[in-house]
C-alpha cells in the first residue's frame, strides 16, 4: 500500500470516531424514545429493566441489579411498581426458597413487544424516507461494526447477520 499524505488527515483517529459514535447514538436513543411515547408508556428506568428481563430471562434481584449496575435497593421500588403494573411476576427460585426468579408476564411480555414494534416501525419510516439502498446496505455494516465495539466493551452485543 503507498502512502498518500493527502489521506492521512481523512482518517479520524479512534478518540474522533469514539465521540461521534456516542452522540449519534445517544441521539438516535433519544429520538426513539421521546418519539414513541406514549403518556402510560414505562419510563426509562423501568423500561431498561424490562428489557433485561427479555433479553436474559427469569432471573433474581440480585442479578438483575447487577445487569442494570445499580444497588439492589434502588431496584425494590421499581420492581414492586412493575409488578403492581402487571409487567413482571415473580416465583419461588427453584433451588434457593429464599430467593425470587422475577420474569415477564405474558402480558409484560405483549406491551413491551408492542412498544418495541411502535419504535422500530418509527425508525424503519426514517431509514425509508432518508437513506437510499446503498446507505441502507451501509448502514446494516455499520450496525455490525457497533456490535463488535459493543462486545469489545463486554456488552456481548448480539449480531443479527448481514
Amino acid at each position: 500500500m503507498s502512502y498518500n499524505p493527502g489521506m492521512a488527515s481523512t482518517i479520524p483517529d479512534p478518540a474522533q470516531c469514539a465521540s461521534r459514535l456516542r452522540s449519534s447514538v445517544s441521539l438516535l436513543a433519544r429520538q426513539l424514545r421521546n418519539g414513541s411515547a406514549a403518556a402510560d408508556s414505562p419510563s426509562v428506568a423501568k423500561l431498561s429493566v424490562l428489557g433485561q428481563l427479555h433479553q436474559h430471562g427469569p432471573c433474581t434481584p440480585t442479578t438483575l441489579a447487577g445487569l442494570e449496575r445499580v444497588k439492589l435497593q434502588s431496584l425494590t421500588r421499581l420492581l414492586a411498581e412493575l409488578e403492581a403494573e402487571g409487567w413482571i411476576g415473580r416465583a419461588p427460585h427453584p433451588g434457593d426458597g429464599r430467593q425470587w426468579l422475577l420474569s415477564l408476564t405474558a402480558e409484560g411480555t405483549r406491551r413491551l413487544k408492542a412498544i418495541m414494534r411502535t419504535r422500530e416501525a418509527a425508525l424503519a419510516e426514517a431509514i425509508g424516507a432518508t437513506l437510499d439502498a446503498d446507505q441502507r446496505a451501509l448502514l446494516q455494516q455499520a450496525c455490525a461494526l457497533i456490535d463488535g465495539i459493543s462486545a469489545a466493551l463486554g456488552g456481548n452485543a448480539k449480531t443479527t447477520g448481514s
